[in-house]
């Protein structure tokens, strides 16, 4: 609990930093800090308990970890890795799954085999997978998250690391998609962060099976971002992410985020009632 808000983080990367593909400064985006430091062990790996305590002390009650397959820009954090950190506190720690279409044949048994390990989205990064949202090799993944009810985070807005192909990050591109998957709930993870915020609004305020995720945003200017459109309405679309570890700290981020939400009962939907309601999570009370 923050401030007496549940609060649910549905967009952290805790890398190993063995596996990282870009050296530590970039990754973490100049937030490095020597409580950051005090999480990890002399390999690289970050210490689970360690982890727990510190998502605790921000008053996070349910973390998503993200695995990521993208050997080309940012490395591997495979499912496993996230599996076995969550497993340090499965009630606070809860884990997504991540295909490339590039690396995982079927896409299907792959996605099978890591949900099987008890993923609650699937997470899908075009940008530094090199693929599009609507490439067909990604629709037998779509049919597994849709029948299971488990969310597809997708990866838009642009990306800084080395590599990355901000091509693939147009919110246009989930057209077919939510065409042809009628019941799949889609989060926006960056919400159309560089170009395309418009593109992102208009889809979460015309589908009610889209979400705006706010990883990566600051929020003193999320108005700016979004000022097109209804903000009232538009925050009943958003899930609150940070994008850990490359910010200052979640709790902070957290009560920024409330503060610019038109009321209390939006603010509880923002920080935790949307991500519980479409990751189906439970956080305490």
């Amino acid at each position: 609990m923050l401030d007496g808000r549940p609060l649910i983080d549905v967009h952290l990367h805790p890398a190993r930093r063995r596996s990282l593909n870009v050296d530590w400064d970039t990754w973490i985006q100049g937030f490095d800090s020597p409580a950051l430091a005090g999480l990890y062990d002399g390999a690289g790996d970050l210490r689970p308990a360690a982890f727990n305590a510190y998502l605790a002390a921000e008053g996070v009650d349910v973390a998503v970890v993200l695995a990521e397959y993208s050997p080309k820009v940012t490395g591997w954090q495979t499912a496993e890795d996230m599996a076995a950190l969550a497993a340090a506190n499965p009630d606070r720690i809860r884990f997504a799954a991540n295909v490339n279409p590039h690396l995982h044949f079927p896409v299907a048994a792959e996605t099978q085999r890591q949900l099987a390990l008890g993923a609650v989205a699937l997470k899908l990064h075009p940008v530094h997978g090199g693929f599009a949202a609507n490439d067909r090799a990604l629709y037998p993944a779509y049919e597994i998250c849709q029948s299971a009810g488990i969310p597809v985070v997708i990866h838009f807005g642009t990306s800084t690391f080395p590599g990355a192909l901000n091509r693939f990050a147009d919110p246009a591109l989930l057209d077919d998609v939510l065409s042809d998957f009628r019941s799949l709930n889609v989060v926006l993870a960056h919400g159309g962060r560089g170009w395309w915020y418009d593109a992102a609004a208009f889809l979460a305020l015309s589908d009610p099976r889209v979400w705006i995720e706010l990883s990566g945003l600051p929020p003193s200017r999320l108005t700016t971002y979004y000022a097109k459109h209804n903000w009232a309405r538009l925050t009943r679309q958003m899930i609150f992410g940070t994008d850990w570890s490359g910010i200052p700290g979640i709790a902070a981020n957290a009560r920024a985020v409330a503060a610019f939400c038109p009321d209390e009962e939006t603010a509880r939907l923002v920080l935790s009632g949307n991500a519980a309601a479409v990751y189906h999570l439970k956080p305490p009370g």
